[in-house]
This record gives structure tokens, C-alpha cells and sequence, in this order.
């Protein structure tokens, strides 16, 4: 056997474990991946499913309800869309803040009936959640991924 056929002999033995290796650890991150996803996904069906229970049992439902029903709704809408397509839209997690601040100003104002310093804290961390999401949404219109790319938001 000569040198260059041992050389061969290893390269083809290297390439055959790394592409070995990648193939196993690509099976445990997708397991993991599909597994967390169905979890996460289990998790908002039931919280949502014990809310609506609590709003049939309370006979009315009120509007901080609801918005608990839409962030609900938005974190399924999400989970579903990462499933589908392994992207995780921010915008959509600007959206869920979006709604949980309102939620979180509904639940300040039936306590208190007067304008807070927490209520206008609140709006004005809206407005910046507002602004952010105008320049994602100017930013990937005026310049967008190419499919493919790992820069994807």
C-alpha cells in the first residue's frame, strides 16, 4: 500500500465520519426543534382552553379577556409560522408585546380610574414597539432576504 493510497484511504474516512456526525446531529437538533415546538404549542392550547373556561364560568367575557384570547391567538399564529418555515418573525413578537401592554393598561385602568404614571410608561413603550415595527416593516419592503439567506428576520 502505498502513501497516496493511505492518504485516500483516510480522506475517505474522515469525510464518511464528518458527514456521520453532521447527519446524527442534525437528527437530534430537528428532534429537539419539533418536539419544543409541539410543547410550546400545547402549552398556549391549554392556557387558552382555561381562560375561555373562566370566561364560560364568569357568564361575561371582558375586554382584558379577549386581549388574553389575542395574545393567545398571535403566540399559535407564531409558533405555527416557525413550524412551517423555521423563521421567527419579529414583528410578530412585537405585535404580542403590543397586545400584552394593552392588556396591561385595561387591567391598570379598572383598578384605577384616574390616568397613572404606569399607564403612560406603558403608551409610551407602545409607541416604541409602534416605531419598531414601522422600520421592520420599511426595512425588509426597501430592502429584502433573498430566500435562502441566513439573515432572515
Amino acid at each position: 500500500m502505498t502513501t497516496k493510497d493511505t492518504l485516500d484511504w483516510s480522506r475517505k474516512l474522515r469525510a464518511g465520519m464528518i458527514a456521520f456526525a453532521e447527519s446524527i446531529g442534525n437528527l437530534l437538533v430537528d428532534g429537539f426543534h419539533y418536539l419544543a415546538l409541539f410543547a410550546i404549542g400545547g402549552a398556549i392550547a391549554w392556557s387558552a382552553l382555561h381562560t375561555f373556561i373562566a370566561m364560560s364560568t364568569k357568564g361575561y367575557a371582558g375586554i382584558d379577556d379577549i386581549l388574553l384570547l389575542f395574545i393567545y391567538l398571535e403566540l399559535g399564529a407564531m409558533v405555527g409560522i416557525y413550524f412551517k418555515t423555521n423563521h421567527m418573525p419579529v414583528r410578530f413578537l412585537l405585535y404580542v408585546a403590543m397586545t400584552a401592554l394593552t392588556h396591561q393598561i385595561i387591567s391598570i385602568s379598572n383598578e384605577h380610574q384616574d390616568i397613572s404614571m404606569d399607564m403612560l410608561i406603558i403608551a409610551g413603550a407602545m409607541l416604541i414597539l409602534a416605531i419598531a415595527i414601522l422600520i421592520i416593516r420599511f426595512g425588509s419592503a426597501r430592502f429584502p432576504v433573498l430566500r435562502g439567506s441566513t439573515e432572515a428576520l
